[in-house]
């Protein structure tokens, strides 16, 4: 054990003179080995490096500095012992302690576990009894609960067999309010209460048997009814839309829509089509509802019941079976879009139902009220309003939905004349017209696809003054320097672009037919045409036109004339405006006027366009690129450039010649993009991962097809750039190859990361990996001369080269 006070340090070894020197020294020595930041070699190479008897003296000076640690050592141990010893010691005895512990803790849960079996097994056994008597006593309550309803049920059904139809009414009564309510939750009550309005429907059925027969009758003839109505509001309508054009001098009389071969003389309603019957009909009596059905078994009926005192339920009945009846006419066939006289049967039969309707309010007194006929006419508004909305959207053809819209106009006057409100028809019909203007949209698509694939997609040729003449009447186009032209010349834009013109203005017509006959201002028209034609432009037109751009047999010179084509339909669409401002008369310069957006339409078509440019014109730059065959070990180059670069660059002058039509910018584009893809490419082609030798000759090669491309991006293909832009797409590949040709490894190495190098867009890793090809080939062609010192020394140079190199590039990644 340590006595706790600080040993005397051994005495001083004598030495000679020089030797506080000497202390000093090794003092610093010692302190660097001690260090573990410093490293050991330079600080031997100090001790044995110095005087002659230094290392000597370094043992001696090691030795005395080892024993003052020991003993430092030593002293540090001994204080600590004592209280380890006794740590021991103490942790021995708590052991003993408890492990008895434990031994008293199992005994006592093995001796609870064996007592609590039996208490638990008693007590589950008393559950389950208490459980089993709670049920029974349950069973017994709820069986004294259902046995009167059966009972009363019993004694209903032998009152039904025995036709005691009042008692077995009363009985009913009693089950619904006293007995069925008490046993409520069971299924088999449900089932009674549920068959009891079916056992009362029965009862009424078998006492009104001649009003099931009125109200078949009807049934039969509202179609009937219906008819007669409409052709009487048909010529009613036909009679004042003459009077109004009489007096107004509006109207459209230029035939310019047509669907199926049929002018819009023939849409005008329904009158052309029964005009040449209008002359007997108006001399044949006109028909009414009481002329076609007998309405006295509901009088009688409505008078026993009064008499009886239950008037209130043969009202509910007769409204009830109304009620039905009027679902039944509200359901409409499943094909009844198909044709215009399926849309007519249906619109017939709810007239008939409804004028019925109105002859029993105003013939009886009570049986219906004004507020029933609304709510049933409600109910049956909001069924036909779906229903229309349904079938409406599958119609596919426009001349169908507008016959649809033309009778929908004619049932809603036909009702309107009998005091029936009738205006969300009329908001059925606004939503209508935009399902007719889906089928427009759609047929429209059509169009315009057959244009486009008839388009030869070249300047319109124009011979003569006449076909000069032709060609504006279509389209408004206005060139200063055109006119000035001799015949024969040529319009800028193709054959498709006057065309898609006439078709818009087509749409338009046909739009406007939908709207004659809406109770809508000219504004309200006005906004309508203008909303329709953004859709034609918007969405037809636009998906078309992406459509087209995108189909594989379109090409770079199409492409351009499609860009061509876009900018005048651009310019066209401020003609469109005033062309429906002169239709509808509203001015343009209205708070609420809906403008065209024609302007984004053809920029999003043209941007498009360009874009697929720069992919089709890379695609054929790797096309060309698939063709190169390069001998990559090859000993010196051909002296001139591949065959296939030069096809490429001669296909690349010609394309360019052709985008002198499109706006400056877009050519730039062009060009800058597929030289840069070209470079990209070839750099790719150098550093493929499948190529693994290549040869001083090849890369001089490669260099040769380099330089034709930085000729042909000086050479200006595309006006418009400033200096030496364009060649700055091959700088990557130009600062490479001219590394290897030269071999200025300690040039790129020295200067690597200055902002000034030569060789500054050389990435090490780049260079790394061409290094390596080139490593290999020199090993496979040195074989047998590797024992020349000068092939010696430039493999040693390339492994030097190649170590520095990954070096970088190490540095490179932990740095990221």
């Amino acid at each position: 054990m340590s006595s706790g006070r600080a040993e005397k340090p051994l005495p001083d070894i004598p030495e000679e003179d020089g030797s506080r020197d000497d202390e000093k020294g090794f003092g610093n020595v010692f302190a660097e080995l001690e260090s573990v930041d410093l490293s050991l070699g330079t600080t031997l190479r100090s001790v044995y490096d110095d005087q002659p008897n230094a290392h000597k003296r370094f043992m001696e000076k090691l030795e005395v500095r080892i024993r003052n640690h020991d003993r430092e050592i030593e002293k540090m141990c001994n204080f600590h012992h004592q209280g380890f010893v006794d740590a021991i010691t103490e942790l021995l005895k708590v052991r003993a302690d408890a492990e008895k512990l434990m031994g008293q803790v199992t005994d006592t849960n093995r001796r609870l576990q064996d007592a609590g079996r039996e208490v638990t097994a008693q007590t589950e056994e008393v559950i389950r009894c208490r459980i089993q008597q709670r049920n029974m006593t349950t069973t017994v309550e709820r069986l004294q609960l259902c046995i009167p309803v059966l009972e009363m049920y019993s004694k209903l059904k032998e009152q039904l067999q025995s036709k005691r139809h009042y008692a077995a009414l009363k009985t009913m009564e009693q089950l619904e309010k006293v007995f069925i309510p008490r046993v409520s939750r069971y299924r088999f009550c449900q089932i009674m209460a549920d068959n009891l309005p079916k056992l009362r429907e029965d009862i009424k059925d078998i006492s009104m048997s001649d009003l099931k027969d009125f109200l078949e009758s009807i049934r039969k003839h509202s179609d009937k009814i219906g008819e007669t109505a409409m052709k009487q509001a048909q010529q009613h309508r036909t009679f004042n839309s003459v009077v109004q054009k009489q007096d107004s001098g509006m109207g459209y009389t230029k035939p310019v829509y047509s669907l199926n071969g049929r002018t819009p003389t023939q849409h005008n309603g329904l009158a052309a089509a029964e005009e040449g019957v209008e002359d007997d009909q108006s001399e044949e009596e006109v028909l009414t509802a009481q002329d076609l059905v007998d309405f006295s078994p509901v009088y009688r009926c409505l008078h026993i019941y009064t008499v009886l005192g239950d008037r209130e339920t043969f009202e509910n009945y007769y409204r009830k079976q109304r009620k039905k009846q009027a679902r039944l006419v509200l359901q409409p066939q499943s094909n009844m879009h198909e044709t215009v006289e399926g849309y007519r049967r249906y619109f017939n039969q709810i007239v008939g139902f409804f004028l019925v309707e109105d002859h029993v309010l105003h013939s009886t007194q009570g049986l219906l009220t004004r507020a029933f006929t609304d709510e049933l006419w409600n109910m049956a508004l909001s069924k036909i309003t779906a229903v229309l909305r349904t079938h409406s959207s599958y119609c596919s053809d426009p001349d169908l939905v507008l016959e649809l819209k033309n009778l929908i106009v004619i049932f809603a006057d036909t009702l309107q004349g009998y005091g029936y409100p009738v205006n969300r028809l009329f908001d059925l019909l606004y939503e209508i017209r935009d399902q007719y203007n889906e089928t427009l949209l759609k047929k429209w698509v059509l169009v315009f696809r057959e244009i486009f694939e008839l388009d030869n997609y070249s300047p319109i040729p124009v011979e003569t003054e006449e076909d000069y003449k032709s060609v504006i009447s279509r389209f408004p186009f206005h060139d200063a320097e055109i006119e000035k032209q001799d015949f024969p010349k040529k319009l800028p834009m193709s054959q498709s672009v006057p065309q898609i013109y006439v078709q818009v203005k087509e749409f338009i017509y046909a739009s406007l037919k939908f709207s004659e006959s809406l109770h809508r201002s000219w504004t309200e028209i006005d906004d309508m045409l203008r909303k329709s034609t953004n859709l034609l432009l918007t969405r037809t037109l636009s998906g078309c036109l992406q459509n087209l751009i995108k189909k594989p047999h379109i090409g770079l010179t199409e492409l351009v004339q499609i860009i061509i084509n876009t900018t005048h339909l651009e310019q066209a669409c401020k003609y469109l405006e005033d062309f429906i401002t002169n239709i509808t008369n509203v001015s343009p310069e209205t708070v609420h006027t809906t403008r065209l957006y024609g302007l984004s339409t053809f920029k999003d078509a043209r941007h498009a366009a360009e874009g697929e440019i720069y992919t089709k014109l890379n695609q054929k730059i790797d096309e060309f690129i698939q063709l190169a065959d390069y001998d990559w070990g090859m000993p010196e180059s051909d002296g001139q450039a591949s065959g296939y670069l030069m096809d490429l660059i001669n296909f690349l002058r010609s394309t360019f010649q052709v985008f002198t039509h499109l706006p400056g910018k877009v050519a730039q584009t062009a060009c800058m993009s597929a030289c840069k893809h070209l470079s990209t490419s070839l750099m790719q082609m150098l550093l493929d991962c499948e190529l693994k030798q290549i040869s001083m000759g090849a890369v001089q090669q490669f260099n040769l097809d380099v330089i034709q491309c930085e000729l042909f991006a000086s050479s200006e293909p595309v006006p418009g750039f400033q200096g030496d832009t364009l060649q700055l797409a091959f700088i990557d590949l130009r600062q490479l190859l001219d590394l290897f040709m030269v071999w200025d490894w300690s040039t790129y190495l020295a200067d690597y990361g200055q902002p000034t190098s030569k060789y500054l867009r050389v990435n090490p890793s780049t260079a790394l990996a061409l290094l390596e090809k080139m490593k290999d080939t020199s090993k496979k062609n040195n074989i047998f001369s590797q024992f020349r010192k000068n092939d010696r020394d430039k493999q040693k140079l390339i492994e030097t080269v190649v170590k520095q190199l990954r070096s970088l590039v190490n540095g490179m990644s932990q740095h990221s």
